[in-house]
């Protein structure tokens, strides 16, 4: 069964273990939570804050990308409806 725990909540379990000292079955049997889950949580806190930081950039240039990719196509799309009106306009 996946549960969705509050983030506020992760990080609190992972504070237990990591910079109070408790073992991960201590605090999984107190918080009523999978030995497996917080090992997860607990790795995955450990990870460089400047591989975050890279993770975080990355994310936010494809999200930048994305939307010039779309303005792009919107643009051409422009372009060719204005050049057929314009050829429209001559004709006349």
């Amino acid at each position: 069964m996946n549960k969705k725990y509050p983030d506020e909540f992760k990080q609190e379990a992972v504070r237990q273990v990591v910079e109070k000292g408790y073992s991960v079955p201590d605090v999984s049997k107190r918080l009523g939570i999978s030995d497996k889950s917080l090992y997860y949580w607990v790795s995955k806190a450990k990870v460089p804050a400047s591989q975050s930081a890279e993770q975080e950039e990355i994310r936010q240039l494809k999200a930048e990308v994305k939307r010039l990719t779309e303005e792009r196509n919107i643009l051409k799309e422009a372009a060719v409806y204005f050049a057929s009106e314009s050829k429209k306009s001559t004709r006349s």
